[in-house]
């Protein structure tokens, strides 16, 4: 059997399928959402749900990060952001929030790359670390592959609990005629901390980061709402096809390595509810979320969103998007949920999901039944 279809006579494709394109189907009997289960674990840590909050600067400071872990998820603290290079960020994130309300502005676009130049300051790394620890909390801090290698000392002796190197593609097997490349493999087997890393969007690329040691990979290349990677590169990633890929390389890999169990999590397109429960349909273990999160009320955008790729200094790939907001963080995750599109009460929708197909669990929840059902509408 083949997935794929003749494009033209010169080139041939396999069909991908966004989240948008799949429906979850109930077959079998329903349950209470209260005896539903959607703690989730990743090595040694335990939370009450799978959500991972996306190291973004619109959507995570210390205090939300500290607020999220309080709520039974993990918060991600982009270590390369303004958290890391003003001693009080809080006048840059006022003056990014109030630039012009234009979409692919120019102006916005080079005013917070002149923002972002300033230096990383590794003695804010370990005090913004430090502030999350003490609060007793999961502390999870995140860089990119190009920083790893100058920074992570510093984030090791900080005492983080779980590190992210997280990337719009992250490979295994990086190339480089100019400098030394990450040799991941290597770098996890020697650090004494998970690593989560990616993002992968295929089964290959995925077993090849399984097999460096990572406790877990990101699926999709994150930034969902924000970036322009599809226009600028040419690179898109289908997330249910891309999820269902590395869930497959994530099976063959437990085989390989006689049982070792690698979390995917989906990165990426999942600013409502229904997306995540599709998401976790299709194979993954935990989502990580951006703009969902920058909703909240505690967010230090304001409900302006924006990434990584918005402000990269030589090719920016990325928006300042306005998505509002909701309300308290609680509210967003937990409820009780005043708006009818998918953006509160994200847990809350997950479990009645669950209950509604039958399955008492995340993992039991991976075998629900989907079909393709490509259509836009509500």
């Amino acid at each position: 059997m083949t997935y794929e279809i003749e494009i033209g006579r010169g080139k041939r494709g396999r069909r991908a399928y966004s989240l948008d394109d799949i429906a979850i189907v109930p077959n079998r009997r329903t349950r209470d959402p209260k005896d539903v289960s959607v703690s989730w674990q990743i090595d040694a840590y335990k939370f009450d749900m799978p959500v991972i909050a996306a190291p973004m600067d619109s959507a995570m400071s210390p205090q939300t990060a500290i607020a999220l872990g309080r709520l039974g998820g993990l918060g991600v603290l982009d270590l390369e952001g303004l958290w890391t290079r003003y001693e009080d960020p809080q006048p840059i994130l006022d003056e990014i929030g109030a630039l012009e309300d234009e979409t692919n502005s120019p102006a916005v676009t080079g005013r917070m790359q002149e923002l972002y130049k300033a230096p990383i300051q590794p003695e804010l790394i370990t005090s913004r670390l430090a502030e999350i620890r003490e609060a007793g909390v999961t502390v999870a801090g995140s860089l990119t592959p190009q920083r790893t290698q100058e920074h992570y000392k510093t984030v090791v002796a900080a005492g983080v609990d779980i590190f992210v190197i997280r990337g719009t593609t992250v490979s295994a097997e990086h190339v480089s005629k100019d400098h030394e490349p990450l040799n991941l493999k290597q770098f996890i087997y020697e650090l004494d901390v998970p690593v989560i890393v990616g993002g992968a969007a295929g089964y290959t690329p995925a077993l090849h980061l399984m097999r460096t040691g990572a406790a877990g990979v990101l699926v999709g290349f994150g930034g969902g709402a924000t970036t322009t990677t599809r226009r600028a590169l040419g690179i898109h990633s289908p997330m249910a096809s891309a999820i269902s890929d590395v869930a497959a390389a994530r099976r063959d890999y437990m085989d390989e390595s006689g049982g070792r169990y690698v979390h995917v999590i989906a990165d990426g397109g999942m600013g409502s509810s229904g997306d995540i429960v599709k998401a976790i349909a299709m194979g993954a273990d935990a989502v990580m979320l951006g703009s969902a999160l920058a909703r909240a009320e505690e967010a230090p955008g304001k409900g302006w969103h924006w990434g990584q790729e918005a402000h990269h200094l030589e090719l920016p790939r990325g928006d300042r998007a306005n998505v509002g907001t909701v309300g308290p963080l609680e509210e967003v995750l937990f409820g009780p949920g005043h708006h009818t599109n998918g953006t509160s009460n994200l847990i809350g929708a997950l479990r009645r999901s669950m209950a509604t197909t039958g399955y008492s669990d995340l993992k039991e929840f991976q075998r629900v039944d989907v079909v393709v059902s490509p259509y836009s509408g509500n």
